[in-house]
């Protein structure tokens, strides 16, 4: 028996198999531990934004992300610790963050009588490479559809300007990707980790067209006309002239920033205001206001000063509100409405309007607690395979060959995954279950096919070709029955058919024959 195993450990087709192991394992990098927390988003004009912490790489590797190891020497162990430590700063206290990469300076900023928030979005390291989708990590999933049909290259270029706002907004862990279903209907999925059902909303459903008007004329748009947008402390945030106020039980503050117009723009707005009449109120003001519109309704309306009159002023500062019932509340709404008008401006309007087909919001225990199922039911799945092949063969030499392959299948499939950089979801684990469930049934093919062959007149080599012609067709059958459900469904089933196949793919071709070889030598006399 010791020389059948090492035969079948020195074999070309089991060594090549060992090797893909390994390359997989390598891909999925797991480790047993991770310390600190990683940085899922960073905010724009935020204080960790200022000290120079860097906006995650939308392509970068799970367990490469940069983490937070201390704040002011005191080790971060998991989200609770840095969350508790956070909600004890003070307004303009300077802290040090230690992260993987870098050693950071910040300092807190004050909004109203409250601490502004670092603008970090944290959450717990992940400890391989093998990225989890939104149903095991939580999220938002929107499914969307343009309301008219768009050419490729039209629906190609609404992606992007919707990957530049949210990245400009401060989400980047998303995946946005064009889908149709059988009918050939056009929808756009959008899956995001750490995001707000209305923030979503906001951010896509809407066109996102801006207007600037004075009169019935429009003076500059949103994207073309918008050469600057200010982002940083000094000319955007809480107006410190107005501030806020109450009014009837409710809170409300101001917000203000700075943004530059081309020339073109600023000349047209000199020709609209030359012939405008100056008038007297607290000030001496234009007797038309400048009307800022958001998808055709009105956000704000704002005096123009009598200095500007047939004056190409490129300088311009856009100003709007927040309503909460405390002023803590206030503060957040207007600050969260002064980034979505910056982000609008920033990356101009979306060229179609979009509509909500469905938005599903999975909670993070949730997919916490699918995950621990998943793990569950495939531990059980393979223990109750492994002794159903035993008590049917009753010879370890045919049985644990069967148990490394498919585990090893697994490894593999896992592997790949990590390396292209695909979502693990619930879809993808029940393609996984299932490309198990088909490997076992083609290995005991070949099994049968090796054991009937002791007992008959035919060779090993007939035996294994006649098992490899029933998986081979098999094997077809699955594929060309799996490749409709990557389009149906708007291409929400596309994990479960792109897994399976793949799953068959690496069974068929690397670990069918070499299990084949392993039986043929381990029970051949």
């Amino acid at each position: 028996m010791n020389q059948k195993i090492k035969k079948v450990f020195t074999n070309f087709r089991v060594i090549i198999l060992l090797i893909c192991i390994v390359l997989a394992l390598v891909a999925i990098n797991p480790k047993i531990s991770a310390e600190g927390v990683a940085i899922r988003n960073v905010v724009a004009n935020s204080s960790a934004t200022e000290a120079g912490i860097p906006q995650p790489a939308p392509n970068v590797r799970p367990v490469a992300r940069e983490r937070i190891l201390s704040i002011n020497n005191k080790p971060v162990k998991d989200a609770e610790d840095y969350y508790n430590f956070v909600s004890s700063l003070k307004p303009n206290q300077s802290i040090q963050l230690k992260t993987t990469k870098a050693l950071y300076k910040l300092k807190t900023k004050q909004a109203g009588n409250e601490t502004q928030d670092l603008g970090i979005r944290i959450f717990n390291p992940p400890k391989t490479n093998i990225r989890k989708g939104l149903d095991l990590q939580g999220g938002i999933r929107v499914l969307l559809q343009p309301e008219k049909p768009l050419p490729q290259d039209d629906l190609s270029s609404l992606i992007d300007t919707m990957q530049e706002r949210l990245n400009v907004y401060g989400l980047n862990d998303l995946i946005i990707r064009d889908a149709t279903d059988l009918s050939g209907k056009q929808y756009i999925l959008v899956e995001i980790a750490g995001a707000s059902e209305d923030e979503i909303k906001d951010l896509l459903a809407k066109q996102g067209k801006f207007e600037a008007k004075i009169g019935n004329e429009t003076v500059f748009v949103g994207g073309k006309d918008i050469v600057f947008v200010c982002k940083s402390a000094n000319c955007a945030g809480i107006d410190p002239n107005v501030g806020c106020s109450s009014s009837q039980g409710q809170s409300i503050c101001r917000f203000r920033f700075s943004i530059s117009i081309t020339p073109e723009a600023a000349q047209k707005q000199a020709s609209i205001t030359k012939n405008l009449e100056v008038i007297e109120d607290n000030g001496k003001y234009l007797s038309e206001p400048i009307v800022l519109y958001l998808d055709d309704t009105e956000v704000d309306k704002l005096n123009i000063g009598a200095e500007l009159r047939g004056n190409a002023a490129t300088e311009i500062q856009i100003s709007g509100s927040g309503i909460g019932s405390t002023q803590q509340e206030s503060i957040y709404n207007a600050m969260s409405n002064m980034k979505r008008l910056q982000t609008v401006l920033i990356t101009g309007s979306l060229p179609v309007q979009l509509d909500i087909v469905k938005i599903d919001t999975i909670s993070p225990l949730l997919g916490k607690e699918f995950l621990r199922s998943a793990i569950i039911a495939g531990l059980l799945a393979l223990i109750g395979v492994s002794i159903t092949l035993f008590v049917r063969y009753r010879k370890l030499q045919v049985s644990i060959p069967m148990v490394f392959t498919c585990s090893s299948e697994v490894i593999m499939l896992l592997g790949v995954a990590a390396l292209i950089g695909w979502n693990i979801d619930i879809a993808a684990i029940a393609g996984i279950i299932l490309s198990i469930g088909t490997g076992v049934n083609h290995q005991i093919v070949i099994a049968d096919e090796i054991l009937r062959g002791e007992k008959s007149s035919y060779n090993w080599k007939e035996k294994i070709k006649n098992a490899f012609a029933i998986i081979l067709g098999s094997y077809s059958t699955v594929v060309v029955a799996l490749i409709p459900l990557i389009f149906a469904g708007a291409g929400l089933l596309k994990g479960f058919a792109i897994t399976t196949i793949l799953g068959a793919s690496i069974g068929v071709f690397i670990s069918r024959p070499v299990f084949a070889t392993m039986i043929e030598i381990l029970v051949k006399d």
